[in-house]
């Protein structure tokens, strides 16, 4: 499982636009820290504060779907700003992002990495 750690101006907002137009799933919701789940992996929120040594700006996460079409019309329907429409990519993936208001970009796509044979 991988979890990504973001900063945020306000958290529950963007807690908001992560659930309500990108799909996430809520789990614990706080002004101070946020919960959210795509499948089996989370996404961490925390409020910025002067000097963190964790908050390390904008951050590109990119999230699996069976359908980014569907995805897609779900989250124009909900008002996510694309910042790259639906593309099929060389490498066989059909993916689009969208913006937070927070300067982060989030990718929806059908690109699923194999780890390699242990």
């Amino acid at each position: 499982m991988i979890v990504t750690t973001l900063r945020s101006d306000d958290v529950l907002a963007h807690a908001r636009f992560l659930t309500d137009v990108l799909g996430l799933v809520p789990g614990h919701l706080s002004e101070g820290h946020a919960e959210l789940f795509w499948g089996d992996g989370a996404v961490l929120l925390g409020p910025r504060r002067p000097d963190d040594p964790w908050d390390t700006g904008r951050a590109v996460t990119y999230l699996v779907v069976d359908d980014p079409d569907a995805h897609h019309a779900k989250v124009v329907a909900a008002g996510g700003e694309i910042v790259m429409e639906l593309t099929d990519q060389p490498y066989g993936s059909r993916e689009f992002a969208v913006a937070d208001a927070e300067g982060n970009r989030w990718s929806f796509g059908t690109y699923r990495p194999v780890p390699p044979a242990s």
